[in-house]
């Protein structure tokens, strides 16, 4: 039996096993040591995830996909069903199904079979609700107990990068830890040195955790409200003066999680009664489109890689000829940063709130270590680094911080339990 390390996040997961004393990511799908989060339910009962299920969409295969699963824990949607084949099956048993074909590919690849695990967490699954919190922990604990893990305990996200980022260095250092995901933003100072990093109790070096539940997704749906959703009616007119189209609609269609729920047979019913009564039909002759062809998440799918283009390019163009003959549009970097700039100021805002819970000042952190794929947007990097402006910048990996820190965290635990 082995132990391993397990980072289910919003947008990707990675799981992490020990060779010769050290971390290492297993690969997953095709030698790649991330897999996408995402499901997809095949109508002819066949069940894909990770890139293949994405493909298997994006080509046309007639099923649902199922993306950002992580982002219902916490919710009330945790325990509603949704439509998959012929059948409803609970968001609970989609992310079963999901981290279920996880661990088997990581025993394939390892040919051990793994019964322990350190699993990641967010410092807050949700804001400012303990309870829900508390029952999205519980949750997910009893879904990786269902799969097949018999002992299983939770490390914060940042901490595990933490542990990653450690055993790098060569003094003792105070760092302040940011992990900007896809589904939350959590930040960790933590007290680090070569002689701590042998430590088994830790607690005295965790100085401060905070957390919010901003991420990549949500700056996914502040620019396809701002952008996209408009070409579909959302803050369009109805014949009625003074009133507009309903915004719950698209609301739904731009949020990954809950993309899904527009598909159901009363909804379509509803918009076509909408679009009665709109100024402008033709709208939302484009919006049943996407709904009829269950294409919502094309639409995310575009927002999305605007959003990781808009990195590199000043502008980003992309065609909609499938939903209307010369339907186009243009993005830039300065609307992503316009629709999303009350997103950044939030996550850079948890710094001074860690400082304080640390009781430090801006210039006692020594280094500030950046993991995360929504770090490498430049407005949120610059929201989190002029709130520690003389900290040494580190970046680390990306995708795979915390993956292996949870591994660290896991081999400290279970011990030879990991050979």
């Amino acid at each position: 039996m082995s132990a391993c390390g397990l980072d289910f996040g919003t947008s990707n997961t990675t799981l992490g096993s020990t060779v010769d004393g050290g971390p290492v990511l297993v690969p997953l799908e095709d030698r790649q040591t991330t897999i996408p989060s995402a499901i997809f339910y095949e109508s002819d009962g066949a069940v894909l995830i990770g890139r293949r299920a994405i493909d298997a969409y994006v080509e046309g295969a007639p099923g649902r996909l199922m993306r950002s699963l992580k982002s219902v824990l916490g919710t009330a949607l945790i325990d509603e069903t949704t439509q998959v084949g012929r059948e409803r099956s609970s968001f609970r048993d989609v992310i079963a199904h999901y981290l279920g074909a996880v661990k088997r590919r990581a025993e394939q690849a390892t040919g051990r079979e793994l019964r322990n695990v350190v699993h990641g967490r967010p410092v807050h699954f949700v804001d400012n609700a303990p309870d829900a919190d508390r029952k999205a922990e519980e949750t997910l604990h009893g879904i990786v107990r269902e799969i097949g893990f018999d002992h299983v305990t939770f490390q914060f996200e940042p901490i595990a990068a933490a542990l990653d980022h450690e055993r790098q260095i060569s003094r003792e250092e105070i760092a302040l830890i940011a992990d900007i995901g896809g589904g939350t933003s959590d930040f960790s100072i933590v007290r680090l040195s070569p002689e701590r990093h042998h430590k088994a109790d830790r607690q005295s070096d965790i100085l401060a955790n905070d957390g919010v539940r901003i991420g990549g997704t949500d700056f996914d749906r502040r620019l396809s409200l701002g952008m996209l959703m408009p070409l579909f009616g959302h803050g369009s007119a109805m014949k009625r003066a003074g009133l507009d189209a309903p915004t719950n609609y698209f609301h739904e269609l731009a949020t990954w999680s809950n993309i899904n729920r527009m598909y159901e047979p009363r909804v379509t019913s509803d918009i076509r009664r909408v679009r009665q009564e709109a100024n402008e039909p033709k709208l939302f002759d484009r919006l049943l489109r996407v709904l009829e062809e269950q294409r919502g998440h094309t639409l995310a799918m575009e927002i999305e890689n605007a959003k990781i283009a808009l990195s590199e390019k000043r502008q980003v163009d992309f065609s909609l000829e499938w939903i209307e003959p010369g339907l186009s549009m243009a993005v830039g970097r300065a609307d992503l940063v316009n629709h999303t700039r009350e997103l950044a100021a939030g996550i850079g805002a948890r710094i001074n709130i860690c400082l304080d819970q640390a009781g430090l000042v801006a210039g006692d952190i020594d280094a500030m270590f950046l993991t995360g794929g929504s770090v490498q947007l430049a407005h949120v990097r610059r929201a989190i680094v002029k709130g520690l402006p003389a900290a040494r910048v580190i970046e680390g990996d990306t995708f795979g911080a915390v993956g292996k820190g949870l591994t660290i965290e896991a081999f400290r635990i279970y011990g030879s339990a990991l050979s």
